[in-house]
Order: C-alpha cells, then structure tokens, then sequence
C-alpha cells in the first residue's frame, strides 16, 4: 500500500496536534477521500484546499507512494 506524507496547517494542525505523519493509503485514494479518512465528523466537513508535491491541486486527484499532500484549510483575516 502506498504511503504518503501529510501536512497540516492551522486549526487541522491544532486538531491533530502534529505538523506532518506518514499515512498509509489504499490504491486509488484520492485527496478529498484522504482528508474525509483522517478527519472524520466536523472538522472533514471544513472546506479546505489541497496540495499535492508542493503543487495546488483538486480533490478529485489520486495521490501515489511517496507523495506530500497538504490540507490548506481557508485563512480568516480582516
């Protein structure tokens, strides 16, 4: 099974009290399905951006052994 490098970043960071893990996925998982994986209930309803290799990408793309995701959840300012 793959496994692949997540990062965390503001309040999913404070939720999962890490910066980065290593996960293990199955075959064919995708970012968004990553996300809903590792944050179950109201934090996986947060929209958040994804970011695969350092690279903006959609939900929808399959992540691979030996990828960096990273969950960019939306910034509040005023």
């Amino acid at each position: 099974m793959p496994i692949v490098t997540v990062r965390y970043f503001a309040a999913l960071r404070e939720a999962k009290a890490t910066e980065s893990e290593q996960v293990e996925v199955a075959e064919g998982t995708t970012c968004a399905a990553l996300y809903a994986q590792l944050f179950p209930g109201k934090l996986g309803a947060l929209p958040v951006g994804f970011a695969r290799n350092q690279a903006y990408t959609r939900g929808t793309e399959i992540v691979h052994d030996g990828d960096e995701v990273a969950f960019l959840p939306p910034l509040g300012g005023g």
